[in-house]
Parts: structure tokens; C-alpha cells; sequence
């Protein structure tokens, strides 16, 4: 292909390929991937869409562009979206419930369900964001809260239980950026705290370096907000979990299990736990790694 945005649409029609997912034009231009690059305009996009040659690659059918021969991809995401769909208001009741624990700033579904690109047998992946200084003492309330309800993600217990997989504190600093992390955090569905999300992307400049014209909008899904009674609740329950003595200990408990648990020694697993962020990527080869082989076989092809 000629200029470079044209190989930068195609790439990122190639990456979301790899994901069974399909994209609409203002999906190519939101998240179009594009390194170190400038910010493009939606027209520049739909220019280059209708163009021959990248039609020569690129199909489009209901509004939305694949790679040839890849039709199927279109009922696909229609469907997973529905299913995705189904899946956040279940988390949103969980998160109803979460909004009480104290110390915490922002809850998202990240993953396949926040990307409404769910299968039916898919967990719900959770990003919590709580006050710097408290993220074990957060952490174990918030788990313990899901156990309570009978909805954590354990063992074979999979399909729509929550999946407590990353948590960070306020200070928003992460230990992964790359492509694959810049898509984990432009895809959340945020749906608790999204001016702390915003925050969040101040702080993480680098996502832009892979995705220029990426901006949060608040999205259209029904959030969580505060009312008086969580707000209050919330605020006693920090009080009563105030003490640097009760996180230190609750870390000091953590980390120890952390280290033991035979995952956290599993090849091509990543976990993360400081003081800062907690991750909990087991097959994190399978993941970033995997999706980033593809894709770049896909180009190449």
C-alpha cells in the first residue's frame, strides 16, 4: 500500500481480524493502530476505506470492514455483542454492590465482555482502580464481597462469575505498555468512576503513541453512581480500614500466598504485585504474545 495511513487502516483491520472482530469505519479511525503517528480525521479514514486498494484486501458488509473472505465475522459480532450485552448488566449488579467497598475509585469490565465481543462461556474480567496506599486491603474486601454472592470466577466455575484479574491504585501506573495493553484499556466498559478513567489516560500518555485518535466518551452503557447511603457507607468503612497496620499486614498475607500459588511460576504467565498494581495473567503468552504473532502473520500474508 502507498501512504501510510492506508497501512495503518489495514493493520488494524488485520489486528481486530485476529480477534473474530470486526469493525465499523468510526471503529477504524477510534482505534486505529498507528505508532508514534499523528492524529487522523474520520473523513481521512472513509476516504481510504472506499479507496480500490484497500478494497483489493478489506471487504465491507451491514457496515462493517474485514479482511476477504472473512463475511462470517459480521453475524458473529452481532451476536456476541447481544451476549456481551446480557453479560454487563450482570456485572453491573455485582458492581452495584462493589461501589460499597471502601477505598475504591473506579471499576471497569475489561476483556472479551468489555469489548462486547463475549462467547457464552466467558468470564467477566473486572479492573479496580482503588486509593493509593489501600489496594491489598481493597483487594481481599472486594473478593471476599463476590464470594459472599456466589458470582467469583473459581476453578471450573467459569461463565459469567467475575474474574478479579487487575487492580491498580490511583496513582495509575501500570508495568505493561504495549499494543496489546493499549487495546485492554481503550476497550474498557467503565462503569464505575469514569472521571477517574479519564484521570487514568492523562497519567498514560503512551497509549497514544499506539493510538492517536483514541479519546474517552462516557459511554452509553447505564452506569453505577453514588448515592448518599454507598457514599456514606463507603466512607465508614474507610474509617474503620484506615490503619497503614491493616494494609501492611493484608499485604505482607498476600504476597505470601501469591508467591506459593503455582501459577505465579507457570512459564509464559505474567503476575504483577507491588504496591502500585496487582495482575493476574497466567496465560498472558497466549494472550498479548499470541494475538501479536498473528497479527504479524497476517500482514505478512
Amino acid at each position: 500500500m502507498a501512504d501510510s495511513l492506508s497501512k495503518n487502516i489495514f493493520s488494524t483491520i488485520t489486528y481486530y481480524d485476529v480477534l473474530d472482530y470486526p469493525m465499523t469505519a468510526f471503529e477504524v479511525w477510534k482505534y486505529l493502530i498507528a505508532q508514534n503517528a499523528e492524529k487522523t480525521s474520520l473523513t481521512e479514514v472513509l476516504k481510504i476505506l472506499e479507496t480500490e486498494e484497500i478494497k483489493k484486501y478489506v471487504s465491507e458488509y451491514r457496515g462493517f470492514y474485514f479482511l476477504k473472505d472473512r463475511k462470517n465475522l459480521v453475524e458473529e459480532r452481532i451476536e456476541r455483542n447481544k451476549i456481551s450485552q446480557w453479560k454487563l448488566k450482570k456485572a453491573r449488579k455485582i458492581i452495584f454492590w462493589l461501589q460499597f467497598v471502601p477505598f475504591v475509585k473506579m471499576i471497569a469490565v475489561a476483556g472479551r465482555v468489555g469489548m462486547k465481543n463475549a462467547k457464552n462461556g466467558s468470564d467477566i474480567d473486572l479492573l479496580i482502580i482503588f486509593q493509593r496506599g489501600k489496594i491489598f486491603t481493597g483487594r481481599l474486601l472486594a473478593t471476599a464481597l463476590v464470594q459472599i454472592f456466589g458470582r467469583r470466577r473459581h476453578k471450573n466455575k467459569i461463565a459469567n462469575r467475575i474474574c478479579f484479574n487487575h487492580f491498580l491504585t490511583d496513582e495509575f501506573s501500570v508495568s505493561v505498555q504495549d499494543l496489546y495493553s493499549s487495546h485492554n484499556y481503550i476497550f474498557l466498559s467503565v462503569l464505575y468512576g469514569a472521571k477517574v478513567f479519564q484521570k487514568f489516560l492523562e497519567k498514560n500518555q503512551w497509549i497514544k503513541n499506539y493510538r492517536p485518535n483514541f479519546s474517552f466518551l462516557e459511554n452509553n452503557l447505564k452506569t453505577v453512581e453514588d448515592t448518599r447511603v454507598s457514599f456514606g457507607i463507603r466512607k465508614i468503612l474507610e474509617i474503620i480500614f484506615s490503619s497503614a497496620w491493616i494494609e501492611k499486614k493484608l499485604s505482607d498475607w498476600q504476597i505470601e500466598k501469591i508467591k506459593k500459588n503455582p501459577l505465579t511460576r507457570k512459564p509464559g504467565g505474567m503476575i504483577i504485585f507491588n504496591d502500585c498494581e496487582l495482575a493476574f495473567w497466567p496465560d498472558f503468552e497466549n494472550q498479548g504474545p499470541k494475538i501479536f504473532e498473528a497479527f504479524q502473520n497476517k500482514s505478512n500474508g
